[in-house]
């Protein structure tokens, strides 16, 4: 079955490459935040918060990840190769690469056309912090930041889960992350709403994380910085991120471009100071948010080999057994 997965995923990230998520097309993410939106509307009240965001949860698991299962299942008693087509539309819709790659170019765009003020707009729809007041390099740091942590969030860790369980896995995968993305949040609204969702996307997302860190390394030649100095500074800085995830995709992106992120950010006029992640070897200019596509792009490619690699592996140890 593992390799029925791996011919899904691997169709699914060609998928995704061609056609994206065109903005017209339904698609499920939306779904699943429409169903969120609702559910926090309703259930963040009262004194047992945390007891119902775990039931918030588990709700829109269950909404999403049975139909997937029932309608995967139905198309593999048609055919397999049905049940592998059908796979790999579903996992498409968790992939964002192309999606991704658009946006940052949106930002780096009128940003090397010296439009700062079309950049700040741009940048501020895909990050949660203030940017009408961000100079040339804070607007790339953004851009870069993003990139890099929705490299494993985005691509790389939904063909993880793709190839390990499917389409289900792949689906329960991005609703997890949904939750997280709407309600995962440390303040007072959502600290114990959204304390499940929370702690499931960093299960979840903690091996994915740690492996694309390491496949950055190994996939992007052109590095500032060696392997070993890379994956030194990695180590070094990855734990100081307040995820136990984003930094690792982060500091790997740093210390490969040989620029430092992590610094002041401000959200709704509060400030934040971030951890610096990497060493300044270079001034951070807007020709690196190219490079951090690049970086995914090629991230992104060598995943899906090592995923072929490991699921053969697996395939050929369980025949043998």
């Amino acid at each position: 079955m593992i390799l029925y997965h791996l011919l899904a995923v691997t169709l699914a990230y060609v998928l995704d490459l061609l056609i994206g998520d065109p903005k017209s097309w339904p698609h499920p993410v939306k779904w699943m935040g429409t169903l969120i939106g609702f559910l926090d509307k309703r259930w963040n009240k009262g004194s047992n918060k945390k007891l119902l965001g775990i039931l918030m949860t588990g709700t829109v698991l269950a909404t999403v990840v049975l139909p997937t299962a029932a309608t995967v299942y139905g198309a593999y008693l048609i055919h397999p190769v049905a049940g592998v087509i059908w796979e790999a539309i579903l996992i498409s819709t968790a992939i964002a690469q192309k999606s991704l790659k658009e946006a940052a170019l949106e930002v780096y765009d009128p940003l090397s056309k010296d439009d700062l003020t079309e950049a700040r707009a741009r940048l501020s729809y895909i990050v949660g912090r203030d940017t009408d007041k961000l100079d040339e390099g804070e607007i790339v740091r953004g851009t870069v930041e993003t990139v890099a942590e929705n490299t494993s969030d985005g691509v790389t860790a939904p063909l993880f889960w793709g190839a390990v369980g499917g389409a289900p896995f792949a689906i329960a995968y991005r609703a997890i992350n949904t939750c997280d993305s709407m309600v995962g949040y440390r303040n007072e609204k959502y600290r114990q709403f959204g304390w499940a969702s929370a702690r499931l996307d960093d299960l979840v997302n903690w091996i994915p994380s740690r492996l694309t860190a390491l496949v950055m390394l190994l996939s992007m030649r052109e590095k500032v910085n060696g392997f070993k100095v890379c994956w030194k500074i990695t180590l070094r800085d990855a734990p100081k991120h307040p995820s136990p995830n984003s930094g690792w995709c982060e500091a790997a992106t740093a210390a490969i471009l040989g620029i430092q992120l992590g610094g002041i950010n401000s959200y709704k006029g509060l400030i934040s100071i971030r951890a610096k992640m990497g060493e300044r070897l270079v001034n951070i200019q807007s020709f690196h948010i190219q490079k951090s596509i690049t970086l995914m792009q090629r991230t992104a490619f060598t995943f899906l080999l090592l995923l072929w690699l490991g699921g053969i592996t697996v395939a050929f140890a369980f025949s043998w057994i």
